[in-house]
């Protein structure tokens, strides 16, 4: 596919592009956008131009924050980082937040100066952060005060950070950041990017060893919203929109970002999304639209009977793992509302086969969101029957691009992208999802690669060896299970096993952590000595 002229003066991630051969076909469509776009732009002073300067954007952290008021506060962050820390179109920024509107305004503050943004997780440990850094050169990052400690051993690890600027995640605006874009004004000519520039890194939750990174152009941040979002949920200015997922996902990014603000709508966005939580805030700002995972969703319909009032719902989006066909079948008794099961990846940037409010189906993820095509094919890459498991292939208007990672070629196949789930293709053309092809496990919707795992444990002393699996769980889905040999002079206790989730939370993000660890004298192996892990499974 041809290029269009970029904006960036820092040719970092044009310059690391897959090559030409290796991408997948896109598809657009309907989905035309001028040569010249900034994705920062069109989601807050067009919006104002457009007439929702008084409408609300974002709530959290105690305050309501209107259209014109995230504009000129984006405006002046965006003056702050180009006139005081010397951003240039290119470079990349990392931010590090939990979800709240100021995490929101960085985001956006950044895309308007031209940067290529790095959203992560506030459970990253240093470690893990320093291998973004180094993978995508991150020369400025900028983060909530309250998890600086992290970030900063980090940079003190890199070669590539070389600024480090704090803001101020709650209503304060006291910090950094915020004093120096206090006096600057609250209009700003942002940069001219390309819509084919890249605005979004992604970084996959799963990945093991090296992350991968994958690239999203300015454009394809309108893309999920002006197809997914317009056409599925049917977005409109009365929308509130909630959810768990974290920002630094692109499944929360779109949700909780990109889809409120395209349509003059709300969000409301929690720092602890839990399921009380949620509930709490569905019922506060009568939400309407809600995105999390079927285990969230299951302890909203035990509150159901205890009187909580979701009423105002109107659209309950699973995704992150597969909807058990009892949640989806309570759901529709207790509300009388479908749930809308689908299926995204961070290399596609959002969900593309998805249930609708008119064709949804227990047990089922639905059909492909308009302007994509999918199918399910054998190793060869050739479409099976109908009613034949295989691997799902997608194409469309989004496709995978990953920085520069030969795990490119695994991805795409004559054009097609192979997500890695395994899937079934009913005689009406509806997807149903069989399980990941691979060993990643799946828990409260969360990737999780054991490898990960298993070297944070044998980070300790106690552990000789080690293998960790996904093990069925009613409420997550998977767990974290580790099988552990035990190193000479450690007792298999109840406390060594608290020390080992200890170490591990302290070690690697605390959701990956194994909620379970089996102590065993010898682990499973092959005549060459590899652990046989699906033996530990059965």
């Amino acid at each position: 596919m041809q290029l269009g002229p970029t904006g960036h003066q820092d040719s970092f991630t044009r310059d690391n592009l897959p090559p030409a051969e290796l991408w997948p076909r896109i598809e657009l469509g309907d989905h035309q956008y001028p040569e010249w776009l900034n994705a920062g732009v069109e989601l807050t002073d067009r919006m104002v131009e457009k007439g929702f300067g008084d409408h609300t954007a974002l709530v959290g952290n105690g305050r309501a924050r209107t259209y014109k008021e995230l504009a000129d506060w984006t405006n002046r962050l965006a003056h702050a980082l180009v006139s005081d820390y010397g951003v240039k179109p290119g470079n990349r920024v990392l931010i590090r937040s939990a979800n709240n509107p100021a995490m929101v305004a960085c985001w956006l503050a950044a895309t308007k100066a031209g940067a290529v943004v790095v959203n992560t997780m506030p459970m990253l440990r240093a470690g893990e952060l320093t291998k973004i850094i180094d993978k995508a050169q991150v020369s400025h990052a900028l983060c909530d005060t309250r998890l600086m400690d992290d970030l900063v051993a980090a940079a003190k690890g890199s070669d590539m950070l070389e600024t480090v600027i704090g803001f101020d995640g709650t209503a304060n605006h006291d910090a950094e950041l915020d004093r120096a874009a206090l006096t600057k004004p609250v209009r700003f000519d942002a940069a001219k990017t390309g819509r084919d520039d890249v605005a979004l890194l992604g970084f996959t939750s799963g990945s093991t060893g090296e992350p991968k990174a994958t690239m999203h152009f300015h454009r394809d941040l309108l893309i999920i919203a002006d197809g997914y979002a317009a056409e599925v949920l049917g977005v409109t200015p009365d929308d509130v929109f909630v959810g768990s997922p974290p920002l630094a996902f692109t499944f929360g990014l779109g949700g909780l970002a990109v889809f409120p603000l395209r349509f003059g709508a709300s969000a409301v966005l929690l720092e602890n999304a839990s399921p009380p939580n949620l509930i709490e805030i569905i019922q506060k700002h009568r939400a309407t639209i809600c995105f999390t995972a079927p285990t969230a969703y299951r302890v909203m319909l035990r509150a159901m009977e205890e009187g909580a009032d979701l009423s105002s719902l109107r659209a309950a989006v699973s995704a992150g793992e597969t909807l058990p066909a009892p949640v989806w079948e309570e759901w529709r008794r207790k509300t009388g509302k479908p749930m809308l099961d689908g299926i995204g990846a961070t290399e596609m940037l959002h969900i593309f086969i998805t249930n609708r409010f008119d064709d949804s189906h227990p047990g089922t993820t639905g059909r492909p969101v308009a302007g994509y095509r999918a199918k399910v094919v054998g190793r060869d890459g050739v479409e099976v029957p109908r009613g034949e498991m295989g691997q799902l292939a997608v194409i469309g208007p989004t496709g995978c691009r990953y920085l520069a990672d030969d795990r490119q070629r695994d991805y795409v196949l004559d054009g097609w992208n192979l997500t890695g789930d395994s899937f079934v293709q009913d005689d009406d053309g509806r997807f149903h999802f069989a399980a990941r092809s691979d060993d990643i496990i799946l828990s409260s919707g969360y990737n999780i690669a054991g490898p990960d795992v298993e070297a944070a444990l044998l980070a300790h002393d106690a552990v000789l060896e080690c293998a960790v699996i996904g093990a069925p769980d009613e409420e997550r889905g998977q767990i974290v299970e580790a099988h552990v040999v035990l190193a000479e002079g450690f007792a298999p206790d109840e406390a060594l096993i608290l020390t080992l989730q200890t170490h591990c939370k302290a070690v690697i993000a605390p959701f990956k952590y194994p909620r379970r660890i089996i102590f065993t004298a010898a682990l499973p192996k092959t005549q060459t000595g590899k652990i046989q892990r699906f033996r530990l499974k059965s």
